[in-house]
């Protein structure tokens, strides 16, 4: 324990070390403001909640999660500190846990920091905040989803640039899964198939917390997904040591 509380804070402190902690905030924040109240037509909706602003997040986390995920390992093994990481008596699976709890913990930071979206609908009506705080919920395991897989890739990479490429285009097809267009270019599989396929998207899933809904099965899928991709991001360590 005293080891991943160990890579734990000083992975965090690593953001707050550089302008990227502050930067990544500023943009989380501004772009949450405007597409909630600008493309999310959150005045014309004439409805207190913050169902534009939970709308975007799956996009939103699409380009920013990774932007902070790339640097996990990708950067440890550019420099060649990831050799006298691995030398320290603790396991790896403490390494990559404390590392994904770090960039977990910072997103929960950014996604702290727009409260000010829930006082605005509590001051304008009378909003669900029983369902907000599940969609807040939702979003936290997102991002974690999000970062385990960026994680996972930037295990596989040296190249910051090349995880976060290969991060969104991972994350997107999680998310493109449930689209009508893929589903319908699947009409040739069997029905099971296509149900297995629908059911991988963060948008599926993510749709249901957000408007209130608690599903045992969404929040173990979520749960699943960023357990394997640390599991996978574990194995990846391995075999790069080996090497």
């Amino acid at each position: 324990m005293s080891a991943l509380w160990f890579i734990t804070k000083r992975e965090l402190g690593s953001y707050f070390a550089t302008p990227l902690a502050y930067v990544f905030i500023v943009i989380f924040l501004v772009l949450s403001g405007v597409f909630t109240f600008y493309l999310g037509d959150f005045y014309a909706s004439n409805q207190a909640d913050l169902a534009p602003f939970f709308a975007f997040h799956p996009w939103l986390y699409l380009f920013l999660v990774p932007a902070i995920a790339m640097r996990l390992w990708s950067e440890e093994r550019k420099s060649g500190t990831i050799e006298l990481l691995l030398t320290l008596p603790i396991r790896k699976s403490s390494a990559v846990l404390g590392k994904f709890l770090a960039a977990w913990l910072f997103c929960a930071l950014a996604l702290l920091l727009t409260f000010p979206m829930v006082l605005t609908v509590n001051w304008l009506g009378e909003p669900d905040n029983g369902a907000i705080i599940t969609a807040y919920l939702g979003s936290l395991l997102l991002a974690g989803s999000y970062l385990a897989i960026g994680l996972c890739l930037s295990a596989l990479c040296k190249n910051q640039v090349i995880a976060f490429i290969l991060s969104i285009s991972v994350c997107f097809l999680f998310i493109a899964s449930g689209f009508p267009m893929v589903l319908d270019a699947l009409s040739f599989a069997p029905l099971w198939l296509r149900d297995a396929i629908a059911s991988l998207s963060f948008l599926t899933r993510f749709d249901a917390i957000s408007k209130g809904v608690i599903d045992i099965r969404d929040l173990l899928y979520f749960l699943s997904l960023i357990t394997a991709w640390l599991v996978a991001c574990t194995a990846l360590i391995d075999l790069k040591k080996a090497d």
